[in-house]
């Protein structure tokens, strides 16, 4: 089928016009303001260059902190969703489960919720005199490892990613079940007549065949890692202190105070960084495709 047939001419035209127009416009605007003084209290634009840029990699502990927050929330989430959605997914393809649609569905359920609730009731679950969580654990004598999950600055940022998993781990599973269900069967019939195990089968063969699919998972997941702000927003908006402050609840912050130059600024190094970052796992992850 030509591609002419499935696009027609008077289709591409406003395509563009509305891509240009939603995305490519604002986020040159808004790399433009990011090397002004643009705030709240001022009618007057002056163009300042690097500086707000330089303010951010030299800004000691605070930008920094934002920074490698980020990081940090982004390498453990991918890392525990993917190992967790890999594991179910696996669990769950298995001829062995029964009932196996429910079961998909139980663990899928989290994503379907709004950040907002979920927030909101593991903010109560995780509270430290009355939180489900720490009063189950004083039931079971456990009373030692009664936290306050939330307020501390040794479990706060741990909470948000676990929290992060339990929701996005699901999502994840989906997408390995549909590559795992689109392995030959062949394969592992061969590989069992040829005496391979469980740990053989997953990793000659389940994992390899994989690729195409952990690079939209990983993707999607190290894209969204960058971008969180509405889980951690809600669970501890930032705190204690600014233990979890995030790249972009520092942005929303800045907003908030009339610093709309170093919201800009902050949401540009995310912007670049999120593209950069993706591109080359795609690159890196189809080298590993073509190698197979």
């Amino acid at each position: 089928m030509k591609r002419s047939k499935i696009y027609p001419g008077y289709f591409i035209l406003p395509a563009l016009l509305l891509i240009a127009l939603l995305y490519l416009l604002p986020a040159l605007l808004g790399t433009a303001y990011s090397f002004t003084d643009w705030n709240r209290y001022s009618n007057e634009l002056h163009f300042v260059g690097w500086k707000n840029y330089i303010k951010v990699f030299s800004g000691g502990e605070k930008y920094m902190g934002y920074i490698k927050n980020t990081i940090f929330f982004t390498v453990f989430s991918a890392v525990l969703k993917l190992g967790l959605g890999l594991a179910l997914a696996i669990l769950f393809t298995s001829s062995r489960i029964r009932l196996r649609n429910l079961h998909r569905t139980i663990a899928f359920a989290p994503q379907v919720f709004s950040v907002l609730i979920i927030g909101i009731t593991f903010k109560a679950m995780l509270h430290p005199s009355t939180g489900f969580i720490n009063t189950l654990l004083r039931s079971c004598g456990l009373s030692f490892l009664a936290h306050d999950w939330l307020g501390s600055i040794d479990t706060a940022f741990g909470s948000i990613i676990a929290v992060d998993v339990w929701r996005g781990a699901g999502y994840a599973m989906v997408i390995f079940i549909a590559g795992i269900q689109n392995i030959p069967l062949i394969y592992y019939e061969s590989a069992s007549i040829d005496g391979a195990g469980f740990w053989a089968k997953l990793l000659h063969i389940t994992i390899p065949s994989l690729i195409p699919t952990l690079t939209v998972n990983l993707v999607l997941s190290i894209t969204y890692g960058l971008r969180v702000f509405d889980i951690v927003y809600v669970l501890t908006n930032g705190g204690p202190g600014n233990a979890t402050d995030v790249i972009n609840t520092a942005t929303f912050m800045n907003f908030s105070k009339g610093n709309y130059a170093m919201g800009t600024t902050l949401s540009s190094i995310l912007a670049c960084a999120t593209v950069i970052i993706a591109l080359f796992i795609v690159r890196f992850m189809g080298k590993k495709e073509d190698n197979q």
